[in-house]
This record gives C-alpha cells, structure tokens and sequence, in this order.
C-alpha cells in the first residue's frame, strides 16, 4: 500500500489528531488557577486517539498518525498560538507519542485497560515536563505548578479516558475501516 493509500485509510485518526492538537495549543494559553489551563482537558483525547489506531492497527499506522498530525498540527499551531507554544507542543507530543506506542505495544496482550492507561500515564509525565519547559520557562507563569496541575488532569483524564476505549473497541472498524 503506498504512502497516500495509508494516509486515506488513517483520515479519521488524523484529522482528530490534528484537531486536538489544534485546539490543545489554543486552550493551553488560557489559565483557569494557579496550577491548571484548559489545555489539560483536550489533550489527553491524543493518547485515545493514538492507542485507539495502535490497537486497530497497530503501532506502524499509529505512527503514521503521530507523524502526519504532528505536521499539520504544527503548520496550523504556528498560525493560531506563539511559536513558543507551537516548539513545545511539537517536541513534547513527538516524545510522548513514541513512549505511548512502545508502552501500549509492550503491554498490548495485557488487560484491555493496562495498555491506555499505563502509556497514557507515563507518556503525560514525558510530555507535561517536556511541553512546560520550553512553552513557560522564564515566562512569567509559574511553569513548575501549572505543569503539575495539568500532569494531574492528565492522570485524571487517562482513567475517564478508559470508558470511551472500551467503547470503541467492538468498533475499531468504523475507527480505521479496512482498505487493504
């Protein structure tokens, strides 16, 4: 299958990706306390989205989503939020994503809830201490308590997070339908 097949048979994960990724760099900005922004709330639906894909069809596609949803993620990023904003998102979703795919793979014949809610936990460790430092570091925000706040609603998300994959996992076909 070439490259363009792949990327019209992934359409759904990617266009969710981006589009997470999208309004998570846009909510981010805006601080609801001393130690939380509404970016906290959208952004774990990434690691729904990926593991949803890896479980479908496993960690190469998922891949692929991580790689096509970072680009257009970082292009409309750009645009819509400060390019600090953008860097930091970029490099934290990159090193994040990749821990979540090894992890979900790693653990993926285990329990149905054990591969999303341990990849998504140890990737929004990566990706919170990643993505504050160099979004907030030396800003005026204090970056070190709004990254704890979000880490913990993070955390909190990856178990609410659960319902909807195991919901969707009698219908991984409408997710990813089989074009091969």
């Amino acid at each position: 299958m070439s490259m363009t097949q792949d990327l019209r048979f992934l359409w759904r994960p990617i266009v969710s990706m981006a589009a997470v990724i999208v309004l998570s760099n846009v909510l981010v900005q805006f601080v609801i306390n001393d130690w939380l922004t509404w970016g906290a709330f959208t952004y774990p639906l990434i690691f729904l989205v990926t593991d949803l894909t890896n479980r479908a069809v496993g960690p190469v596609a998922a891949r692929k989503v991580v790689a096509v949803g970072f680009v257009v993620a970082v292009a409309v990023s750009l645009w819509l939020a400060p390019w600090r904003i953008a860097v930091a998102s970029g490099a934290a979703f990159l090193a994040a994503q990749a821990l979540d795919i090894a992890v979900f793979n790693r653990l993926r014949q285990a329990s149905w809830w054990k591969a999303p809610l341990i990849g998504s936990v140890l990737a929004s460790v990566l990706d919170t201490a990643i993505f504050f430092y160099i979004a907030f570091a030396g800003s005026e925000f204090d970056w070190v308590t709004l990254g704890a706040g979000d880490l913990a609603v993070k955390w909190l998300m990856a178990v609410v997070l659960l319902a909807p994959y195991r919901a969707m996992l009698p219908h991984l076909q409408a997710w990813v339908p089989a074009a091969r």
